[in-house]
């Protein structure tokens, strides 16, 4: 592996950095985007079934905002009219919103930089085969002669071919992951906002009913 870099010489060195932050990331965004800790199936009924009779205390509703990014978006609504009785319908869907666009900045946090790092890689690797064809340029002989370096020839091509293909190599998986993490997150922002929208109704269903 070392024997490769070094034929590749020192253009290589950005896209390994690349390549390292673009794993990072998605290790990083495995462990932030799990089902768990986003929506938990079965979390919006549960808070329906207690807001059934009762809107819970206030101790109650923090454990519902530490549970999950549904919950902290469903903990806002129920906050918001712990905090005020009389808060209207519209309030509490700006409230739960706020929230929700909190989490989804949350949620989406360093997908850019994937993306980025997707669109830069083959760039990168077209300036080392850029740089790997001035080499070969540079290792033929003054005055027309093709003779030229052959050592220095073939450092060139190497330069060339193997940032070239390094550089695809990174960016292959990150614009593969990006887009899997892209269609994940939009999918948890839907769970969000039909969540959201449903525990609304219920609380005007709920309050409606109390004298």
């Amino acid at each position: 592996m070392f024997s490769i870099i070094q034929a590749a010489g020192w253009p290589i060195w950005p896209l390994i950095a690349c390549s390292v932050l673009a794993l990072a990331i998605v290790i990083d965004r495995f462990i932030s985007l799990k089902g768990s800790k986003v929506a938990p199936p079965r979390l919006l009924d549960e808070v329906l079934s207690v807001t059934r009779n009762a809107i819970p205390a206030p101790d109650v509703v923090t454990q519902l905002e530490k549970n999950s990014a549904l919950g902290e978006v469903l903990a806002s609504g129920l906050r918001a009219i712990n905090s005020d009785p009389r808060c209207t319908e519209d309030d509490l869907r700006a409230t739960m919103e706020s929230t929700g666009r909190i989490v989804a900045h949350r949620l989406e946090l360093r997908l850019s930089a994937l993306a980025t790092i997707a669109s830069a890689a083959p760039l990168m690797g077209l300036f080392g085969t850029v740089v790997g064809m001035i080499e070969i340029f540079g290792s033929q002989a003054p005055g027309g002669s093709t003779g030229g370096n052959p050592a220095q020839l073939a450092h060139g091509i190497s330069i060339a071919l193997y940032n070239t293909a390094f550089g695809l190599l990174v960016a292959i998986p990150s614009l593969i992951f990006w887009r899997y993490f892209r269609g994940q997150v939009d999918a948890y922002l839907l769970t969000l906002e039909t969540s959201a929208e449903h525990l609304a109704r219920h609380l005007k269903v709920f309050r409606k009913s109390k004298p």
